[in-house]
């Protein structure tokens, strides 16, 4: 018994296995990850590496480029590249996809394991998530109007309390601190006094180590009991640590407090954050690789409320990325929910009843559901690509239903009862939607040829699409035939068959009977009585709504038959006149869609439309050297210049590096800064830009660049990478493209990786009068380091925490260049000698950082686009390149976003072309003719020049977005010309002529084919609105499939008929119509 035959024979099991499927799918849709976009970014492991008080020339000798030779050669990698920093190495792993990362670590930590670095290099930390990446949640901890000592505590408080807790939670990579003071003990060394005294640095902090000291001394028996012996000397006040003796002669003791000053300070600060005007500790989190965003904040979110009941600051969320993440998936499945009631209108204008309606749309929530399970086992999250393909999909959903139903009508209408009709009527079309459907899904088949950001966008999409034409090909088969069969019915069949059973005659039998029915009248009336009243409950529901939808659709459905019959009448008018002037016809088609092709060029490229988030950056730069204490204030001028509007709902703001995790050279030092904007208004971006760049072109030595937040680790737009060895060479060429560049005002935030460091005091050493004053290089440096920058002498203990006791000169002796010539590097000699007489200083500028790339030395020109799109700013770029003259050391390439687009648009050019030849052969199959699916492929072309004037009348750009919807509609489209061509064969089969098949063949099958195209457009038509959070990244590809069905529709109905008309030769005989139904009433398979 075929499929079709037991689903209208066994309802109740089709309602069975029904809501099994729902039940399963609403469980699978319960586990579902939510993100904003599938994951973008290749498989990163980053390598960080600390070699404190080293120039970045020496940490990339010594540390960068031993580590990429070992992990170079780790299997699965894409790309290596490092950035070497004063003290810091990065060395970052992209890996191709699909690598797994857990065995990449390993590997990664093998061939570590397997170099020697230098002894004051600290061991690699392997960072298994981009720490360019920003931070998924930030939060902030305050007091008001919060004192130095407040200051002092907050930030213990959230060492000590919540980032031990926040790092807990699954799926946390890391929380960074930045802002507030961390608590230090400062000896400041009166180097005058030590002098005097024959006394050094040295000789204080190794006095301080030594009594600074609790010890074990054993243990004591006596009797019975044993006891433990400990020397307890730890300071437990400051004043005890003031006590010590540091110098002793036969009738003098030296105490510390008499050489140095004993202050409870804080350590050199090298951040400041705000939450606008007021201080405040932030708490950056970072997720780790492969967790899901919206999941961890949520954690986050439930352990804060915890943590804010504990303690009485102040600890809120001023950034968190889920929130938009949430809002732009609940536009998208708005947007999908208004488009299943547009289509689902559009069905009952055509049809003018209710029932009908109902049951064709009852396609849509089930195959809906249903593809949620099977996303759930195909690890497919919901985010704006899958749910755009399930809003793609709901016009589609209900063709296959569509097609059934008409045909069931059809086969009642020549005089079969209900069952039967139902049957053969779904047995006839069910080669045919099953064609059709393999048709729309044989455009995905090429995904497996679509690599990176394509590959990664387009993969859960086309799953997507095909799980719920696949669900909702089944419930064509099975649901609609059965409920079509019941379809009409005056009474309801009894769920639970009445056995008459005879009353017994005895007392005992009696008195069983009656027991039993007492005790069964529950289960009865549970499974008899309250189904059966439910469903009668239910048919009658349903009749009311049949019959209030009339009457207040009445007029709504009467003004469209009217049109729709004006529509008829001009289409078959204007279908006679192109049948009798065809050549005029074709050049027509032919013309609109070389006319829109024209206007490609104007349309521009971008890898991906940015996303208006509600929240955009404004990052400074002040010339190297200068404090963080001037960065915060050029901050807070910022702020206070949108403080007071409405548009803004709050600023932070963070001067100097502080707990910045970032390799990107551009970012950090006390001269760098950033204030983020959160708007009230996601319009009012434009306007509260233009305020904040007017306030920063006041301000003297700004540079001040607006960006927006990174969900995604997308380079810049344009990339130019120089390559080369010599860094003189390379900063001069950079620096040189950089000005050229400039001249431009296509380009904004231009900069190089190559930049001016911090301005350093370089002592070089006369080793020769060094040896003759009985002293070596590495005594006096170590000297000069602990004056300067202090050393670390023990650490104090407050409440079970250790602070650090920092010895060093006092700030008078210290803070000028001159006393650095004039300081003294022999303090316990009776001839004093000062570092001028031994050493040259001199002031010079290092580079702040180098780049390397594939293990070559790069310098990385970047640039932000102030307007047009991204191929015509790199043809830009490319012919200013050309102008420059570049030293023959030096190589130039473009990088950046634009490497990818290049790559990923070669890439789904081939898809397209590899779509459209199966859908070609999927055709040739159905109708055994190589000429017919030739004609109906133009409709492909007339769809793509569609597509491109709706592109160019939105000022939508060409992106991956928008070839993904291409190839989508090439599936698409071809589907009303399968349908108009197969009628006229049928038509020609029954003994018709060519030109009478032809017209005739248009009027039936104007019908499904406007259906059809409506349902599909209207349903896309929420996200082509773009409206709502994310709209940017869904409404191209929405105008892209509309515009193209809609305009090759059109064409379709005219063109491929004058076609046919034209090149058909095929004679056909009247045996063939026996032999002939494949397509049956194919109506409208979109």
């Amino acid at each position: 018994m075929s499929i079709i035959k037991t689903s209208v024979n066994r309802p109740v099991t089709v309602w069975m296995f029904m809501f099994a499927i729902i039940l399963f799918g609403m469980v699978g849709f319960s586990r579902l990850a939510v993100k904003l976009l599938p994951d973008l970014s290749y498989p990163t492991i980053t390598i960080r590496t600390q070699y404190i008080g080293a120039a970045p020339v020496e940490v990339e000798q010594l540390v960068s480029k031993p580590i990429e030779e070992a992990a170079g050669i780790v299997k699965g990698l894409r790309k290596i590249s490092s950035i070497s920093r004063s003290g810091m190495s990065d060395v970052v792993l992209e890996f191709e996809w699909g690598t797994d990362m857990d065995m990449a670590s390993l590997d990664v930590r093998e061939k570590l394991d397997t170099i020697e670095l230098p002894l004051d290099v600290k061991k690699p930390l392997l960072l298994r998530f981009n720490p360019n990446l920003d931070p998924i949640v930030r939060l902030a901890l305050s007091v008001p109007d919060a004192s130095d000592s407040e200051l002092k505590q907050m930030r213990t408080y959230a060492e000590e309390e919540l980032k031990r807790q926040l790092e807990s939670l699954s799926g946390v990579a890391a929380v960074r601190l930045s802002g507030g003071l961390e608590q230090e003990v400062h000896i400041q060394l009166n180097q005058q006094k030590l002098t005097q005294l024959n006394l050094n640095a040295d000789l204080i902090r190794n006095r301080i180590a030594e009594e600074n000291i609790n010890l074990s001394a054993g243990k004591v028996i006596q009797g019975e009991k044993e006891y433990l012996v400990r020397t307890l000397n730890q300071f437990n006040s400051l004043e005890e640590l003031g006590r010590i003796v540091v110098y002793r002669d036969d009738q003098t003791l030296v105490r510390l407090f008499e050489v140095a000053n004993i202050i409870d300070a804080h350590k050199e600060r090298n951040d400041v954050t705000r939450i606008g005007d007021q201080e405040s500790i932030e708490l950056a989190i970072y997720k780790e690789g492969d967790a899901n965003t919206v999941t961890v904040a949520r954690k986050v979110t439930a352990e804060l409320n915890k943590l804010n009941e504990d303690n009485n600051t102040e600890l809120k969320v001023i950034y968190d990325q889920s929130e938009f993440i949430e809002s732009a998936v609940s536009e998208v499945t708005s947007a999908a929910l208004i488009g299943s009631l547009l289509s689902m209108l559009v069905i009952y204008l055509f049809l003018r009843d209710i029932i009908p309606t109902l049951i064709i749309s009852i396609s849509i929530p089930f195959s809906v559901i249903a593809t949620f399970n099977m996303m759930y086992f195909a690890d497919i999250s919901l985010n704006i690509m899958s749910l755009g393909g399930i809003a793609l999909a709901v016009g589609l959903l209900v063709d296959n239903a569509i097609v059934v139903l008409e045909n069931i009508d059809r086969c009642r209408s020549l005089g079969m009862n209900k069952l039967d009709a139902a049957v053969t009527g779904t047995k006839e079309v069910a080669g045919a939607i099953f064609a059709s459907t393999l048709t729309t899904l044989a455009v995905f088949v090429p995904l497996v040829f679509v690599d990176g950001v394509a590959g990664a966008l387009f993969s859960d999409q086309a799953l997507t699409v095909t799980f719920a034409l696949l669900a909702s090909l089944l419930v064509a088969l099975t649901t609609i035939p059965m409920l079509a069969s019941r379809e009409g019915f005056k009474s309801l069949p009894p769920l639970m068959e009445k056995v008459k059973k005879p009353k017994p005659e005895t007392k005992i039998g009696k008195l069983k009977y009656y027991s039993a029915t007492v005790f069964s009248f529950p289960f009865v009336l549970l499974f008899s009585y309250l189904p059966s009243a439910l469903l009668t409950l239910a048919l009658m529901l349903g009749r009311l709504t049949s019959w209030l939808t009339g009457l207040f659709m009445r007029p709504i459905s009467s003004g469209f038959n009217w049109m729709y019959h004006k529509l008829e009448v001009v289409y078959h008018a204007l279908l006679a006149l192109a049948l009798r002037l065809k050549v005029l016809t074709i050049a027509i088609a032919l013309f609109v869609t070389l006319g829109a092709a024209s206007l490609i060029p104007k349309l521009g490229m971008e890898l991906i439309p940015p996303m208006n988030q509600g929240e955009f950056y404004v990052e400074i730069l002040l010339p190297p050297g200068t404090e963080v204490s001037e960065t915060d204030n050029v901050l807070r001028k910022l702020a206070l210049s949108i403080k007071d509007r409405d548009d803004v709902k709050h600023a932070y703001s963070q001067a100097g590096s502080g707990g910045l995790m970032t390799s990107d050279t551009s970012r950090g030092g006390e001269n760098w800064g950033r204030l983020q904007v959160v708007l009230a208004d996601h319009s009012a971006f434009d306007t509260v830009a233009n305020v904040l760049r007017r306030t920063a072109m006041r301000i003297p030595e700004l540079e001040a660049k607006i960006q927006h937040p990174e969900l995604f680790s997308f380079k810049t737009p344009l990339e130019i990478e120089l390559v080369g060895y010599d860094l003189t060479q390379l900063k001069s060429t950079a620096d040189n493209l950089v000005d050229a560049l400039s001249d431009s005002d296509r380009f904004a935030d231009i900069n190089t990786s190559l930049r001016d460091g911090q301005p350093e005091l370089s002592i070089r050493f006369d080793h020769e009068r060094l040896a003759k004053l009985g002293m070596d290089a590495p005594t006096v440096a170590n000297r000069i380091a602990q004056r300067i920058g202090g050393t670390i002498a023990s650490q104090y203990t407050v409440r079970d925490r250790k602070v650090d006791i920092l010895v060093r000169s006092e700030a008078e002796e210290r803070d000028q260049i001159s006393d650095i010539d004039s300081m003294i590097v022999n303090p316990d000699s009776s001839h004093p000698i000062a570092l001028s007489a031994v050493a040259d200083v001199s002031l010079k500028l290092g580079p702040s950082a180098i780049n390397r790339i594939s293990q070559q030395r790069v310098a990385i020109v970047s640039a932000n686009l102030a307007y047009g799109d991204l191929n015509e700013a790199v043809l830009e770029a490319r012919e200013i390149l050309g102008q420059q003259t570049l030293p023959t050391s030096i190589q130039a390439r473009f990088g950046g976003q634009n490497e990818e687009m290049e790559h990923s648009f070669q890439s789904l050019q081939i898809a397209l072309v590899l779509a459209v030849f199966l859908v070609y052969l999927v055709m040739a199959s159905q109708f055994e003719s190589l000429l017919h699916p030739l004609l109906i492929l133009i409709a492909v072309p007339m769809a793509v020049g569609g597509s491109i004037l709706g592109l160019y009348i939105t000022q939508t750009h060409l992106s991956v977005v928008v070839f993904i919807g291409l190839i989508m509609l090439a599936g698409i489209v071809v589907n009303n010309a399968i349908v108009l061509v197969d009628r006229i064969n049928q038509l020609r089969q029954d003994g018709l002529d060519k030109i009478t098949a032809i017209s005739n063949a248009a009027k039936s099958r104007l019908r499904p084919i406007i259906m059809t195209t409506l349902t599909t457009a209207l349903g896309l038509s929420p996200m082509a609105l773009g409206l709502g959070d994310g709209s940017e990244v869904r409404a191209p590809m929405a105008i892209t499939v509309i515009f193209g069905l809609c305009l090759s529709t059109l064409l379709t109905l005219v063109v491929i008929p004058v076609l046919y008309a034209l090149f058909d030769r095929k004679e056909f005989t009247h045996k063939e119509v026996k032999e002939s139904n494949t397509l049956v009433n194919s109506g409208g398979q979109a």
